[in-house]
């Protein structure tokens, strides 16, 4: 690279760095919405116009370093956060002969136009071949704003971006390997059994210690820096046994991707903060690196750059059209395919300084300058490309789905969730579940509510009601979901609830199960009877043994005939929808009838979930069910009002069995929505005040004329 002298950037205070850098972040993308371009393209330019090639306004110094390596890592950290694990479990041959395509093609086009149209020694081509194999997700922040992480053409260029870069990084340490003494067979058996030591510690260590630190600490912050130091841990160890520290950070996401739900409020603020700082700060940094003065020192430069970009962004686009062609994918999927694989970043840059470091001569380095400065120029035209491919993709994918129908829309869901909160232990928990099987395309507010015993503390009590439910709006704001709040006095607690049930128009109860201290019959008590028969609503009762996110497996009973009752669909698709989330796999026990039914509605609405159907002949081996539940598992008991076609005699037994087979495990009883609506349901509130009126009157009319 040309020699240039050491001028010292206009700025240097680190306050004023760090403001100017926030100025980028912030005007970036309004400038860039009023030019129609995306804001990516904005922070990459603007690190080329403050950097030490442009303006010289700020030093690329250890500062942009680290925070930009940081914000490489927050990207693909994301990527592995985001992914279906079971669509790829399902799709693993799309994924690898995706992830082959996208590698070999433009290597093997760029292999044979740098020895036979720039000139370059076998090793020095293999070494370009390498660069354009693999790439980097700089757009892939695009993806988070359009929301679609989990489409399938996103999982699969995020998925054979994996493949590509690691069998990049594979050839590129072979190459290394060549110029070094211990190139041999030692080399590679020493390169692989540090591989799979890194993978398998991973996958063993990283979820036991996951599941211990989330049981036992439920503090945001302490979460969020103990995720963040199991994916820097896991990139130092990635780069530790010879590859970059970028497949790390992917692979843990990967691990945690269970335990982290997508509407949980930890993943909120990872994203946040990876959004609004670090990536933005890699974007900056990647722009520092690019030098638009090398192309003023001659046309072979302009020739390196152009081949280098032609042939590697022509080879990445013929693997993902081909690859959408073969698996029958529509042109935006193959769009979104090519757009995230065709840029490259500071991996290239990386790359190419270990061929300046490999000398194939006294003096002569493998990449010379000429390579070096076609490389940066190159990351500056694939970071455009890649950018507005994406984003166009996105915009084609969001048209074409709002153009059909979904099976969640379906534009009759009456769903608007009530969650009934006192104790303060287990009110955040609630909360959580019920953003975990709410319906988030309808975006519906949810209500919690308080019901204060009025008694002589109920001003005391009213107060913390109001506290807990303030706690709970700052909860639920974290996952940007709104929560209607309310506190309420009753001299019946249960009538409290239907009142409000009924004013604010809910569909469903979540509520927490009360926890006897003494051992008795009454399992759930007169106040939960009084609750499910006053209404023929969705009630869901739950009680907490475990955090949520560190359940594994959900067990399912299912009454004979449970597929008649109006709520059966409504309950099952909340179900999946809390699997989904979790990435739990769903075990239902029941007869084959409603076993069918079960697996029908599943296949054809919510085909990645992972359900097991098992016989139950009666419901008198309810017991049995008690030894195969685990402390990580969740038991659903489908349960059903006296009188409903799926009510039998043993579901008087229940309250005695749950009690004495099922005590200290994860437990949520449903009951299922039943005949529409009472009497009471169609009345309005004032029709219903006015009744209990006329009824008071009536009763001291009749008394009075008793007495006399």
């Amino acid at each position: 690279m040309e020699t240039l002298p050491v001028v010292k950037p206009l700025i240097q205070d680190p306050t004023m760095i760090f403001f100017v850098v926030l100025l980028i972040i912030l005007f970036a993308p309004i400038v860039m919405s009023k030019l129609r371009i995306p804001h990516i393209i904005g922070m990459v330019l603007a690190g080329v116009l403050v950097g030490q090639h442009g303006l010289n306004i700020l030093e690329r110094g250890n500062s942009f370093e680290v925070f930009g390596q940081v914000g490489l890592y927050y990207i693909m950290f994301l990527a592995g956060l985001e992914m279906d694990l079971e669509s790829v479990k399902k799709n693993s041959r799309r994924f690898v002969t995706f992830g082959l395509l996208t590698c070999f093609v433009p290597m093997a086009l760029t292999y044979v136009m740098s020895v036979t149209v720039l000139g370059y020694s076998q090793r020095a081509s293999f070494l370009l071949g390498c660069i354009m194999a693999s790439n980097t997700l700089v757009a892939y922040p695009i993806i988070g704003r359009y929301g679609l992480g989990r489409n399938s053409s996103v999982m699969l260029s995020v998925g054979s971006s994996m493949i590509s870069l690691f069998m990049a990084l594979v050839m590129l340490a072979g190459l290394a390997g060549m110029f070094s003494e211990d190139s041999g067979l030692t080399f590679w058996l020493l390169f692989i059994l540090k591989f799979a030591a890194f993978c398998v510690g991973s996958v063993v260590i990283i979820p036991r210690l996951t599941r211990y630190f989330l049981r036992r600490y439920s503090d945001a912050v302490m979460q969020y820096i103990f995720v963040m130091a199991v994916m820097f841990i896991s990139a130092a160890l990635s780069a530790l046994i010879g590859l970059e520290g970028i497949f790390g950070a992917f692979f843990s996401g990967l691990i945690l991707n269970r335990y982290i739900p997508q509407v949980s409020p930890l993943m909120n603020r990872i994203e946040f903060i990876g959004n609004a700082l670090f990536i933005p700060f890699f974007l900056i940094s990647v722009g520092m690196l690019i030098n638009l003065r090398s192309l003023t020192t001659g046309p072979e430069v302009w020739g390196i750059m152009f081949l280098i970009a032609f042939f590697g962004t022509f080879g990445k686009a013929l693997a993902a059209y081909l690859s959408a062609l073969l698996f029958r994918l529509t042109k935006a999927d193959g769009h979104m395919m090519f757009g995230l694989t065709s840029a490259h970043a500071a991996g290239a840059i990386a790359m190419v300084m270990v061929g300046k470091r490999l000398m194939v001569g006294p003096e002569t380095p493998l990449a010379d300058d000429n390579m070096l400065n076609g490389v940066v120029i190159m990351i500056l035209v694939t970071c455009v490309i890649s950018t507005l491919m994406t984003d166009y993709a996105s915009r084609q994918i969001i048209f074409s789905e709002n153009a059909r129908p979904t099976s969640d829309d379906t534009g009759t869901d009456d769903e608007k969730i009530m969650v009934c909160v006192k104790y303060p232990e287990i009110a955040p928990q609630l909360l959580e579940l019920a953003m975990l099987v709410r319906n988030h395309k309808m975006n519906c507010d949810l209500v919690a509510l308080n019901v204060v015993y009025d008694g002589e503390n109920s001003n005391a009590d009213r107060e913390q009601g109001i506290q807990l439910l303030e706690k709970l709006q700052q909860q639920a704001s974290a996952s940007e979901v709104r929560v209607q709040t309310q506190v309420r006095l009753a001299t019946n607690i249960a009538n409290g609830i239907k009142h409000a049930f009924r004013e604010s128009g809910c569909s469903e109860v979540v509520m927490g199960m009360h926890v006897h201290t003494e051992v008795t019959t009454k399992f759930w008590g007169e106040f939960i009877q009084s609750l499910y028969n006053g209404l023929n609503r969705q009630i869901l009762l739950m009680r907490f043994a475990q955090p949520l996110n560190t359940l594994r497996r959900i067990q399912v009973a299912v009454p004979s005939r449970a597929e008649f009752e109006p709520g059966f669909h409504r309950w099952l698709e909340r179900l999946c929808r809390f699997a989904g989330q979790l990435d739990c796999r769903v075990q239902f026990h029941g007869r084959n009838e409603s076993m069918e039914f079960i697996r029908e509605y599943i296949n054809s609405r919510h085909p990645s979930v992972r359900a097991e159907y098992t016989f139950m002949a009666h419901w008198n081996e309810l017991p049995k069910l008690a030894g195969t539940i685990g402390d990580d598992h969740l038991f659903v008991v489908v349960t059903a009002r006296k009188g409903t076609i799926s009510y039998k005699n043993a579901l008087d037994r229940l309250p005695d069995e749950l009690t004495k087979y099922f005590s200290g495990t994860n437990l949520m009883i449903i009951f299922p929505d039943q005949y529409g609506e009472t009497k009471e349901d169609k009345m309005s509130f004032t029709e219903a005040q006015h009744h209990e009126e006329n009824s008071i009157y009536d009763t001291l009319l009749h008394w009075f004329k008793k007495s006399h």
